[in-house]
């Protein structure tokens, strides 16, 4: 009998399914290990576009056969104001001004209908990936920008963090991933606190060498070419690491011409784990920046993704590689990994650089599933927490011909649009893009494992008569998911 790999993924998730036998409880037993995987700027049309391509049907990526799903409004404190009229208390939150189902619709287009008005509603104010990753990181509401820091920039405002706390609380290892720079907004926002999004060198050395995560893995690599370009870690930081001089704490390993970097950072993974040591991986295209994308082939009935470069390791890579390392903590492990390029595309309306970093995620999600699935050791479904999120929507793409698997439609602008240039266009319709930016539309949220089904009680909770969840509630999940439940700092009016 022929076996295609979504038999073996159902196959997966069955056998999950049958370890995690709690989830038909009512809530399911403690997590000891919290796995956050997120596909930034990341809709359901962008879910569909990769899964025709990929298999020729509409929901069959692996994350698509997790048995929770929901839909999550993720408006930020300069969203609500904007349709406030500048005012926000977080003791008497209106959740419709941040999101109103009547004019966005219950559920995300196409699993919803387009409500009249909806694009010019939706397009209007939507939140940007720092304060959208510190609402599930903290259970708080801030400004665009925000790291882990209060609405309003106020002193003092630093807000702890999920994986802080679950460090202090637990003595979980924590980490983070993403295949863009480790200093950007979502990585950040679990493990720094800041004002700016855009304060990258601070960010960093906070990150580096006062959060000290036991895992770092991320772009922002200053380039090999003899002429450095410190975007996003200082020239001093990534010296001192260069020199040795955290050696004794850190395994550092970094991109290097014609060096897979698959295998070194895994190795690197191995080397922490003999030597008791944290690890940093430090990746990215030359003169810092993003992991190279993944490039999908125009190629009917023979759906193929290549990797522009190994020099990268894939989104699947880094993130086993960061398991690898937590997973060895017996108390538990925090570990949030983002396929970050899934944003930049849509930003760019480039729908075949979308389709490769949706694969990429694709991937990534099913060798965490493949990871916990594997006997034999302290990491499986009936302890770990496996959540599948995008921070927001992006681009108000719109699939308008259904094509088979592994074409593609026609692009103007291949290789080349969003960068300094106009965003790609398709000539022939079988696509449309509604912005270059962001949008208010609800996004999914798909979970498997211990305490899953907690997404349960927080439904209709600020959206009476719909299933809409707010982003802030994936911190409260995760938390009482722990054991450690926190009550909620933000009141409905």
């Amino acid at each position: 009998m022929f076996v295609t790999r979504k038999t073996l993924l159902a196959s997966a998730i069955a056998a999950a399914l049958t370890v995690a036998s709690p989830l038909a409880q009512s809530w399911g037993p403690e997590a000891k290990h919290i796995i956050l995987l997120i596909g930034d700027g990341m809709n359901i049309e962008h879910e569909i576009a990769a899964s025709r391509y990929l298999y020729g049907s509409d929901l069959g990526l692996s994350f698509h056969r997790l048995p929770y799903k929901g839909n999550v409004a993720t408006w930020d404190v300069s969203t609500y104001k904007y349709w406030s009229g500048g005012v926000y208390d977080p003791n008497a939150i209106v959740p419709s001004l941040g999101y109103d189902p009547d004019k966005g619709g219950a559920r995300p287009y196409p699993l919803g209908p387009e409500l009249p008005g909806s694009e010019a509603y939706l397009k209007a104010k939507a939140t940007d990936s720092a304060s959208a990753a510190t609402a599930w990181a903290t259970g708080y509401k801030t400004d665009d920008g925000n790291l882990a820091w209060l609405p309003g920039d106020p002193e003092g405002g630093a807000l702890k963090t999920v994986a802080e706390q679950l460090r202090e609380m637990k003595g979980y290892a924590i980490g983070v991933v993403s295949t863009v720079p480790f200093t950007h907004a979502t990585p950040a926002a679990h493990v720094s606190h800041n004002k700016s999004r855009n304060n990258y060198h601070a960010i960093g050395t906070e990150i580096l060498t006062v959060t000290k995560p036991e895992v770092v893995i991320g772009g922002g690599h200053p380039g090999n070419d003899g002429t450095p370009t410190f975007n996003y870690i200082s020239g001093t930081d990534y010296d001192n690491f260069k020199a040795g001089a955290h050696a004794a704490e850190y395994v550092f390993v970094e991109r290097a011409p014609g060096v897979d970097g698959g295998v070194s950072v895994l190795a690197a993974a191995q080397q922490a784990v003999m030597e008791g040591k944290k690890l940093f991986g430090l990746f990215g295209m030359e003169g810092g920046g993003n992991f190279d994308s993944p490039e999908p082939n125009d190629l009917p009935a023979t759906p193929l993704v290549s990797q522009a470069t190994r020099e990268n390791p894939s989104f699947a890579e880094a993130t086993l590689a960061a398991l690898k390392v937590l997973s060895q903590d017996p108390d538990g492990l925090f570990l949030m990994a983002e396929q970050g390029d899934v944003d930049w595309a849509n930003h760019a309306n480039d729908f075949q650089r979308m389709v490769g970093t949706m694969k990429d995620l694709h991937d990534g999600v099913q060798a965490v599933i493949d990871f916990v699935n594997q006997p034999g050791d302290a990491v499986h479904w009936g302890n770990t927490l496996l959540i599948v999120h995008s921070d927001h929507s992006n681009s108000y793409m719109r699939n308008k011909a259904r094509m088979p698997a592994g074409d593609l439609p026609t692009q103007v602008g291949v290789g080349s649009c969003g960068y300094g240039g106009p965003a790609c266009t398709y000539p022939d319709g079988e696509v449309t893009y509604g912005t270059t930016g962001h949008t208010n539309e609800l996004v999914r949220v798909y979970a498997l494992g211990a305490g899953a089904n907690l997404f349960h009680k927080y439904e209709n909770k600020w959206y009476p008569g719909t299933r809409i969840l707010d982003n802030t509630h994936l911190y409260h999940v995760m938390m009482e998911a722990a054991g450690e439940p926190q009550a909620s700092p933000l009141k409905l009016k």
